[in-house]
């Protein structure tokens, strides 16, 4: 073929990588890449901040484990994406960003919005690129989308300089790209397996430790035959609700800060700790020195360095967690020679424990007459939408009464920033996810604090028809940094209290959306029906219990075994 410009290049080798939606705002640096843009079948969506487009392009890869995009000028545009990309690396998020740079001759110059993107995001992401050579547009383009979806998936930038997107060049045929310096293990070493299988079968106390790289991995149904072959209760971090089914009667729910009770009883007393696409974090562990001090520890993971870094590890398996767990099913399908129907009764006494502690410790709450709890909000979500919708959440009490509250039974159905904690992520996320899949209902999880951070994004969901649905639970609070200052901080509520916030009913109508408020119990469901019966953008204003807290509760620096319950 003849030569092409730099950005019709970089526009088909985004449709040679199956990339059908990117999200961006213009800016001079990558003019013409939006223009190239207009001839492709490439659908742009135009957000109204750079980090809402990061975050939509979050959302859309969460759900769809393809390579979220997101395209943003020079400068202050890509500066106000690093929030977005900072989410995703914590997350590890498969995405690619592209910015804009100016000319190469202007680069340390202090040209008009000229900053060092790459310096600047070298800290949160996966790896970065700035190209300086034509001849390396288009193979540093398809090695960015390699290593963002391969290995531990993670946010890889690449900076463009405005004269070498409007140069011309020849495209190159695409070739089996390897790469020395990269070489992820995707196996898992027989005798490791072997090793783990072993002390999977002697264990009488066994509990599966289930994290993202499981759904990321797409691994759910791996981890949940070995789960009941096995009778193996199993307990999930944030990022791993939905890897097993949250309905089901070996499920712990999550464990940690705001565990569920019978889950962090359970690590507490297991013999054995099956780690799965976990990392130990520090939310998940409590008191380090008191967590899980009874368990040997099994860790799958892919990236290595995740492995010993915050608990001693006994047996390591390095590999993708889909090709670890089918090769301990394997292993127990043919070579363990037991029965294991026997197996699992063995582990009866265990889960008659567990159940125990479920019945006199359940997540619960206390009614007030007809004054809206927050979990019940939730609570009636899934009821009316049978746990079938897709959650999105902003970050703070919001983010946990959903993770609590809401049962998830499918993996990608729970888009939060667990890592990071981003306020203003759901909003945006839950476009991107709307996006993904028009024919499910999304539903974004808020709190009046957070849905300020990027509530401009209700103006993108109803230009692009995202009918995505916003409930707001209003208790005019900041509400978790209110909830340890009245715990820990003798009521002293210090920058948390919301003395004025928009209606968000009145703001919804000035974007074009449905705006619907529930003050008291009685009004929530009608409200919520009336929601997910409407095809249009609609924003709910619950308002709920002012000083409602989130439980179970472990106080920073304590055991997981020392909870706040309710």
């Amino acid at each position: 073929m003849g030569k092409i410009t730099g950005s019709q290049a970089i526009v088909k080798c985004l449709q040679e990588e199956g990339i059908s939606t990117i999200f961006g705002y213009p800016g001079g640096a990558v003019i013409d890449l939006f223009d190239a843009l207009m001839d492709s079948d490439i659908k742009n969506v135009l957000v109204r901040h750079e980090q809402g487009a990061v975050h939509a392009a979050d959302g859309l890869a969460r759900v769809t484990g393809e390579v979220g995009v997101a395209l943003l000028t020079s400068g202050p545009g890509a500066t106000n994406g690093v929030t977005g990309i900072a989410t995703a690396y914590m997350d590890s998020i498969p995405m690619v960003i592209l910015t804009g740079q100016v000319p190469r001759a202007l680069i340390g110059n202090d040209a008009f919005q000229e900053v060092d993107i790459v310096g600047i995001s070298r800290p949160c992401t996966k790896h970065n690129y700035l190209v300086s050579r034509l001849e390396d547009l288009v193979p540093t383009l398809r090695e960015a989308f390699h290593i963002a979806r391969t290995g531990r998936p993670g946010p890889v930038l690449v900076d463009l300089p405005k004269d070498l997107v409007a140069s011309t060049l020849s495209y190159p045929e695409k070739k089996n790209l390897k790469m020395q310096s990269y070489q992820p293990t995707y196996k898992p070493h027989p005798m490791q397996v072997e090793k783990a299988c072993t002390k999977i079968m002697k264990a009488k106390k066994p509990v599966l430790y289930v994290g993202g790289g499981v759904i990321l991995s797409n691994a759910a149904e791996e981890v949940t035959e070995l789960a009941k072959k096995l009778n193996i209760p199993v307990t999930m971090t944030l990022m791993g609700l939905g890897a097993f089914p949250g309905t089901h009667d070996l499920s712990m729910g999550m464990l940690g800060m705001h565990g569920t009770f019978t889950a962090n009883m359970a690590v507490a007393e297991c013999d054995l700790l099956i780690a799965v696409g976990a990392r130990f974090d520090d939310r998940v562990t409590g008191k380090l020195e008191d967590f899980a001090t009874k368990a040997e520890v099994i860790h799958i993971d892919i990236d290595p360095t995740s492995i010993s870094k915050n608990v001693t590890v006994d047996v390591p398996i390095v590999a993708d967690c889909k090709n670890a767990l089918a090769a301990i099913n394997e292993w127990f399908n043919t070579k363990s020679g037991l029965n294991l129907e026997d197996e699992a009764t063995r582990h009866q006494p265990w889960i008659e424990l567990i159940r125990e502690w479920t019945t006199k410790h359940p997540l619960a709450y206390h009614e007030n007459g007809d004054i809206i709890k927050p979990q019940y909000v939730i609570e009636m979500f899934h009821k009316h939408t049978q746990g079938e919708a897709i959650i999105t959440t902003e970050v703070g009490q919001n983010q946990m009464w959903a993770a609590q509250f809401y049962e998830f039974d499918h993996p990608r159905h729970f888009v939060t920033s667990g890592g990071l904690g981003t306020m203003g992520f759901g909003l945006p996320a839950s476009i991107g996810a709307q996006m993904a899949y028009p024919e499910k209902t999304v539903i974004d999880i808020a709190g009046d604090g957070s849905i300020q951070m990027n509530i401009q994004e209700l103006a993108t969901a109803k230009q692009y028809n995202c009918p995505v649905k916003i409930a707001i639970l209003n208790n005019g609070y900041l509400g978790m940094v209110r909830q340890w200052q009245e715990l820990f901080y003798d009521k002293r509520y210090a920058s948390t209290t919301m003395d004025v916030t928009p209606d968000f009913v009145d703001l919804a109508k000035a974007f074009g959306a449905l705006g619907l408020r529930a003050t008291t119990k009685s009004e929530v469901e009608p409200v919520i029906k009336e929601a997910l019966a409407t095809d249009n953008v609609v924003v709910m204003d619950f308002k709920i219990e002012k000083e409602e807290c989130v439980y179970p509760m472990v106080p920073a620096g304590k055991a997981n075994t020392e909870m706040l319950l309710v």
